[in-house]
């Protein structure tokens, strides 16, 4: 497995695509790879690559593999099906915060939703605590929901940063089970030759 940080340098300058809502993962990857650069949201990994191939963004950062789940389907798929050079990638860290709105605590929750890549990465976590995992289209937007729903009964397993961006509050970090619980992210734009 490739150890952390930064290969490639990416030239694309402009805005990157990724999928997910503003606080998840791949957009605190976005921030980190190019912060020089306009972060926009998609609600799919194909809409993000769209974006790139109708000229709306510059280059696209999708998630392929998770130290713990493996290849992340369908990114990878539409990855190498993409016809796309990548310009640049990044191994980061990934941290679940369990989090509820104002005023919930650990014992009135009674479901936790998140991505279904994120709620497989802290299944034996989840099942410890007795909660009820929810699929959901993605991390954030999953914190993005509970916050909207203002039900104390309901959490999001998601990036601490989605709790600033949604005004929940965290009621327990580390909601992986694995410490090195890490998600490579390629950066893709399109082919120069």
């Amino acid at each position: 497995m490739a150890g952390d940080g930064l290969a490639g340098t990416g030239t694309v300058p402009g805005r990157v695509a990724y999928q997910g809502a503003p606080g998840a993962f791949s957009h605190e990857a976005c921030l980190d790879l190019r912060p020089w650069d306009e972060a926009v949201a998609f609600d799919t990994f194909a809409q993000a690559l769209d974006a790139v191939r109708s000229g709306d963004c510059g280059c696209a950062l999708i998630p392929v593999e998770n130290s713990i789940i493996g290849v992340v389907e369908p990114a990878a798929t539409l990855v190498a099906e993409a016809d796309m050079d990548v310009v640049a990638e990044v191994w980061r860290p990934i941290r679940l915060a369990l989090m509820a709105v104002p005023g919930a605590r650990l014992s009135d929750i009674r479901t936790v939703e998140s991505h279904p890549i994120a709620l497989r990465q802290c299944t034996g976590t989840l099942a410890s605590l007795g909660l009820r995992a929810v699929e959901g289209f993605d991390t954030a937007g999953s914190a993005r929901t509970v916050a909207e729903a203002g039900d104390p009964t309901r959490a999001a397993a998601a990036p601490a940063r989605a709790a600033e961006v949604y005004g929940l509050s965290i009621l327990r970090n580390d909601l992986q089970d694995s410490e090195d619980n890490r998600t490579r992210f390629v950066l893709l734009s399109l082919q120069t030759g």
